[in-house]
């Protein structure tokens, strides 16, 4: 009985061990994750190579050039990974992602036709595509959460 406490005890320090390295990387990873993927998306954009190229345009028609617009989006979200890559910059970042947010969510209520198979949770590959931002949304939260904690703690440390 005393080797099975021994062993949990051991398991339990090497979980505390794992936790604690990914609670200081996993918020790192998370934001440099986030702005490749502005960038990147960004950049094709602005090349005019995006695969959600006509989505914007067709979702934003009323504009006098929508290819125009893409190229501007294209700018805004490559504006958005770099501010989010640079420390004292997040919170622009994270107001620039929730500006554009409600925008990339469009089609699905313009276009319900190139969004959906079956209304309501058929997703063509379009709006898996729009979806996942509630993933990018909720990445934006947790990095801004851990915007403040790390000035606050570093403060600390420096103070001490």
């Amino acid at each position: 009985m005393t080797e099975l406490i021994r062993n949990l005890k051991r398991i339990d320090q090497i979980d505390a061990l794992i936790t604690r390295v990914m609670g200081r990387v996993g918020p790192i990873l998370l934001t440099y994750s986030i702005a490749v993927i502005f960038i990147w998306f960004g950049l094709l954009k602005v090349l005019g190579i995006s695969p959600a190229q006509e989505l914007v345009e067709n979702t934003v028609y009323w504009f006098n050039d929508p290819a125009d617009f893409v190229v501007i989006l294209g700018f805004w979200e490559m504006a958005i990974g770099i501010t989010m890559c640079i420390r004292p910059l997040i919170r622009i970042s994270i107001l620039l992602l929730f500006l554009q947010m409600p925008g990339t969510f469009l089609p699905l209520v313009l276009l319900p036709n190139v969004c959906f198979t079956e209304l309501p949770v058929g997703l063509t590959m379009e709006g898996q595509y729009i979806v996942k931002n509630l993933v990018l949304i909720s990445a934006a939260l947790v990095i801004g959460g851990s915007v403040r904690n790390g000035f606050v703690k570093r403060n600390h440390e420096l103070m001490n």
